[in-house]
């Protein structure tokens, strides 16, 4: 059957034999003939249109090759981190990175020495025509003058996927997460493709450590999720310096804090970690010490 989408209306030929076309245009009036024609033109037109608005978007990185992406957008989060805004090639391209993977950055240091880093974007394939990256960027960090110095107009060359998590939708009952400073990048993709699928109702236990408020990185949409889904995503942060009035935690993330906070130890749950690595590996002693094994644990 042969059908050709056209604004709303569609034609059905259920069996195109062409002898029943050929005694149609023999008893057609002339007038009509070009009529007919015309109309089956711009349905076969529509059609490949159609056909090329709803295949499936290309997917752009190379895990072999580098490839280059624009910066479009560069907007400052902190003193000393931004979000970055990537145009892919088209606007129906998508990067192509599955849920809990990330991709190798390729810069330039300070003193013009080819450096490279693993960068989790916070975007997802539900995204298409771009990717945005949360960097801090640290003082005596390598790739972090690279960041610092692009500008609108710029290309940062990447490729991927890498990393060694896969996720899919209720692979478990629930997920503690264990972040710092920028390691709820991470977090931030899986939480987002879970909560963002209706399907999906793991469960999410944020625990996040930082120095100061204005340290918090994607705040505002950790609470937009916390208020939306409060029986699916609960976020604890942690203060090195707190303010005056505060209801947080105080210090660094302590072994009750994970106790309280997080799914207690079972075979369908998971402690997710991500952040500097003396804090990971504090964090891994406390785990161990609650009786989360080795399976219930990842480190980023």
């Amino acid at each position: 059957m042969l059908e050709l989408p056209l604004l709303k209306m569609s034609f059905r030929f259920t069996k195109f034999d062409l002898r029943h076309l050929r005694y149609f245009a023999e008893n057609l009036h002339p007038e009509l003939l070009g009529g007919a024609v015309a109309l089956v033109a711009v349905g076969l037109t529509a059609a490949y249109f159609y056909h090329r608005l709803t295949k499936v978007p290309k997917k752009c990185l190379d895990p072999n090759n580098f490839k280059e992406f624009e910066l479009i957008k560069k907007t400052q989060l902190s003193h000393n981190a931004a979000r970055f805004k990537f145009a892919l090639p088209t606007p129906t391209s998508v990067l192509g990175l599955p849920v809990g993977k990330n991709i190798l950055a390729r810069g330039r240091d300070s003193s013009g020495a080819e450096v490279m880093k693993s960068y989790t974007p916070i975007t997802l394939d539900s995204d298409v025509g771009y990717f945005e990256l949360v960097v801090k960027m640290y003082p005596n960090g390598k790739m972090s003058h690279h960041f610092r110095q692009m500008k609108v107009g710029d290309k940062l060359a990447v490729k991927g996927p890498k990393g060694r998590f896969s996720y899919k939708p209720g692979q478990v009952r629930a997920f503690g997460m264990i972040a710092g400073g920028t390691g709820i990048t991470p977090m931030f993709q899986i939480t987002r493709a879970i909560l963002e699928n209706p399907k999906d109702k793991t469960k999410i236990s944020l625990l996040y450590a930082n120095v100061t408020v204005d340290d918090i990185l994607l705040k505002e949409e950790l609470d937009n999720f916390a208020s939306k889904y409060p029986s699916q995503f609960k976020v604890y942060y942690v203060l090195n310096k707190p303010p005056n009035e505060w209801n947080g935690g105080v210090g660094y993330i302590t072994k009750d804090m994970i106790q309280t906070h997080c799914p207690a130890p079972a075979r369908d749950i998971q402690i997710l970690m991500c952040g500097p690595q003396p804090m990971n590996n504090t964090m891994t002693s406390y785990l161990n010490e609650l009786g989360y094994t080795s399976k219930m644990q990842f480190v980023f």
